[in-house]
């Protein structure tokens, strides 16, 4: 296995193709130009296995090493960028203005790019490479239709891997844990169905707003009062919507909100318990409700023996002081775990050193940290698929 040094070489030409991308965010699954740059890539290093239009626009591609037979194994790199309008003030900013790659999307392409530059020319492993190259992660849905279009039968992969920036870890540090990695997402909505009237005279009312508002207080004793204080469960109320006029009393309140969760069981109580309390307090106030639970993303596991293989290549790579094996658990969501879901495999933080936090409009990805994601992922596959 190698250190880093071995990649700095390929930082310069990484950095420019981390640029041009982030001068050219694209969202969701409409990421034509990119995943046309990124083709175009794979085919320059002499990749011939090149598949496109997976899930409109993600891509596959498959380097076959030179060590014999074997299994493959999945990289995976999320391309698309947000709506949010930049002010990182960089030379590179995006030229397209309300977008930006404001997680790093461009840089985890980039990083995978140099990857397959590499191994596309060494091919000091047995088996096969697999290059996932995925649209629509901020969407929460890309990776569940790739998995969907059947990518992990059709290219044989037994284990994947993914691998995200991460503001506040020094660049060339990595972190990760075995076990749940990141929590699954749902969103609810609730409905409150009052009695309107003048604000006046609200005793002939059945006031939502109210109703509304101890819905809200209420749903936080599920966390404080009804959870585990040792187990992770996050209920937040987002959005309020109620009323038209300051003197009128309305028929309707509606509040949303998202839940994050570690454990199975826990989400499965976090969806009838938020139910029963908004429609009990609903009931005893006099109220209706409407109510409507969805499940997005997984809680993202990842795998002992795929984290052990994640951990030996990130310590060989950079020492073993570098790389933590007890990151805390995150209570954001990724769409990964779709994938985890689907076959064995482990997800890695990177650092991305002390920039803005991911999603605010003057984060930028860290070219410092290219020649070490690069050199992660080469590392990864000259160990899970040793000659």
């Amino acid at each position: 296995m190698h250190s880093v040094e071995t990649f700095l070489d390929l930082q310069s030409e990484a950095t420019e193709w981390r640029r041009y991308l982030h001068q050219n965010p694209e969202l969701d699954y409409r990421l034509h130009k990119t995943a046309q740059f990124v083709a175009g890539k794979l085919a320059s290093f002499g990749i011939n296995h090149i598949e496109t239009g997976i899930a409109e626009t993600g891509i596959v591609a498959l380097i076959q090493g030179e060590g014999g037979d074997g299994p493959t194994i999945g990289l995976r790199a999320d391309m698309d960028a947000l709506p949010i309008l930049e002010a990182s003030n960089k030379p590179w900013s995006s030229t397209m203005p309300g977008k930006m790659h404001a997680c790093g999307h461009d840089g985890h392409t980039a990083m995978l790019l140099g990857a397959a530059k590499y191994l596309a020319k060494s091919r000091n492993f047995k088996g096969s490479v697999a290059l996932i190259f995925q649209p629509a992660e901020e969407d929460g849905q890309g990776g569940q239709r790739m998995i969907q279009e059947g990518i992990m039968d059709r290219f044989g992969i037994s284990q994947v891997f993914g691998m995200h920036n991460r503001p506040g870890i020094e660049v060339g540090k990595f972190a990760t844990c075995d076990g749940p990695n990141a929590a699954a997402l749902d969103e609810f909505d609730v409905v409150v169905k009052g009695r309107g009237g003048h604000a006046a005279q609200p005793h002939r009312t059945i006031d939502p707003i109210v109703v509304a508002a101890q819905i809200i207080v209420g749903l936080q004793t599920l966390v404080s009062r009804n959870t585990d204080p040792i187990e992770s469960l996050v209920i937040s109320v987002t959005k309020l919507n109620a009323g038209t006029a300051h003197n009128i009393i309305p028929e309707c309140a509606e509040l949303a909100g998202t839940v994050r969760t570690l454990l199975p069981s826990l989400r499965d109580f976090a969806e009838r318990q938020i139910e029963a309390c908004a429609r009990g307090i609903a009931q005893g106030l006099g109220a209706e409700i409407e109510f409507r639970h969805r499940r997005l993303e997984p809680i993202m596991f990842n795998h002992t023996e795929a984290t052990n293989l994640a951990i030996e290549a990130a310590r060989a790579l950079v020492g073993s002081e570098a790389v933590s094996d007890k990151m805390r658990p995150s209570m954001g969501s990724e769409d990964f775990g779709y994938m985890l879901e689907a076959r064995p495999g482990a997800y890695i933080r990177i650092g991305n050193g002390p920039t803005a936090s991911l999603h605010h409009p003057a984060y930028d990805f860290n070219d410092e940290a290219l020649p070490y994601g690069i050199g992660y992922w080469v590392n990864l596959v000259e160990t899970a698929l040793a000659v």
